[in-house]
């Protein structure tokens, strides 16, 4: 069976996507990594990581696919002999010095080539193979039929990891210099300032100080912004190619989205397997997180993924409520979120399970105070249910800016 790999960018995004169904996870260290955002995995955190997603079955993936420098590479034989000792599954590189030294100092792990590789064809993964590399992550740039063809002309025994859903870069893979140059903020190095979804204009060099709006239409344009990649739809098409893992990019994201997006690609993968036709409500969930206008990238054409011109900002239906703590004698205790109140329709998401819709009567705060609003963070809150929901289960409500789907 594929596999499915979804992102954890700190130990809370990890338990989600342990939880919701993941059947690994790649992560970050302090360093090497290409995100700079997220909270990431010190020494001490990667081993309850690693030890908490074993305990589950699931892989860890360490992401060490920068590009180092002189001084970063000295650094790295110490790295990633701890990475090892802390039992990781495989490494993610994307630099053949990297790759040297990771068979040279930790030998006992998998090596997987990044999409910041770019590998676009079978010759390329064929060379990778003869290196040590046991899994490639295409470029975002392939079509299924191109997957199709270096299925055909590699080893049985190389994996093709692809993206499957997530932000997408009008760059290639993600090789950008628009950050480093406008911002010193280095895409290269994690620190991406996304100066691609901004807003532009031009100056004219005999009229400065007038900003000219660079339009589309008349709302302007944002020439670079790209779509957001959903697939969800189409797993029996990446299958049949050739994919032996998909991955769901959004090691910045919260665990809300984390959760949600690995429950729903989990539940459409199984229903794949089983011959069964993917439920409405699975495809209605990627559609609850915070999301730009999907699209299905490169596996089809070049028109589906097209940059959106419109502008940079977000859809989202629902926002996270809360976290449910557990269940006790008819009772529902869960950690407060965000805003909500009792005159809101909520919803419950638990693993593998539909959403399930209902408008609490009454709600108690933690001095056991009949409470109408949830305007407190974290706070610990309770109200009667007649039925049970696994810990960790997920609270949402519609949003209020919630739009029509597109």
């Amino acid at each position: 069976m594929a596999e499915l790999l979804s992102p954890a960018g700190d130990y809370e995004c990890l338990e989600a996507a342990v939880d919701y169904g993941c059947d690994a996870v790649y992560l970050g260290g302090t360093s090497f990594g290409m995100r700079a955002g997220p909270k990431n995995f010190d020494e001490e955190a990667l081993e309850k990581a690693v030890k908490y997603a074993h305990e589950r079955n699931v892989k860890v993936y360490l992401t060490c696919n920068i590009v180092p420098t002189n001084d970063e590479a000295e650094a790295f034989p110490e790295f990633i002999k701890k990475a090892q000792s802390a039992g990781i599954d495989a490494v993610i590189v994307a630099d053949i010095g990297v790759m040297g030294m990771v068979k040279k100092y930790a030998p006992g792990l998998d090596i997987h080539m990044s999409t910041q590789v770019g590998i676009m064809n079978y010759e390329t993964a064929n060379e990778l193979y003869r290196l040590g590399a046991r899994r490639i992550v295409l470029a975002r740039e392939v079509s299924l039929e191109e997957i199709k063809r270096i299925r055909k002309n590699i080893p049985e025994d190389m994996e093709i990891e692809a993206f499957v859903h997530g932000a997408m870069c009008v760059s290639f893979s993600g090789r950008c210099l628009l950050s480093k140059y406008l911002v010193d903020r280095d895409a290269n190095r994690g620190a991406c300032a996304q100066p691609c979804r901004w807003r532009y204009f031009i100056t004219e060099e005999k009229r400065i100080g007038q900003n000219f709006e660079m339009f589309e239409d008349n709302r302007g344009t944002y020439i670079l912004n790209a779509k957001d990649l959903c697939m969800i739809e189409h797993i029996k098409e990446l299958l049949d190619a050739g994919v032996t893992s998909l991955k769901i990019e959004g090691r910045a994201k919260s665990s809300y989205y984390v959760a949600t997006v690995t429950n729903a690609y989990r539940c459409a993968l199984d229903s794949v397997y089983k011959n069964e036709e993917v439920p409405q409500w699975v495809l209605d969930e990627v559609y609850k997180v915070s999301h730009r206008r999907y699209c299905t990238g490169f596996f089809y054409n070049h028109d589906d993924a097209e940059q959106y011109y419109e502008d940079s900002g977000y859809f989202r239906e629902y926002d996270f409520a809360g976290v449910v703590d557990g269940y006790e004698n008819g009772i529902l205790h869960l950690t407060q979120r965000n805003y909500f109140t009792l005159d809101d329709e909520l919803e419950i998401l638990s693993p593998g399970c539909e959403p399930v819709r209902f408008k609490p009567e009454e709600m108690f705060n933690d001095k056991g105070e009949s409470v109408r609003i949830a305007n407190h963070a974290t706070e610990k809150l309770t109200f009667p249910y007649p039925d049970s929901f696994p810990k960790n289960s997920i609270l949402r409500k519609p949003s209020k800016d919630r739009e029509k789907k597109d």
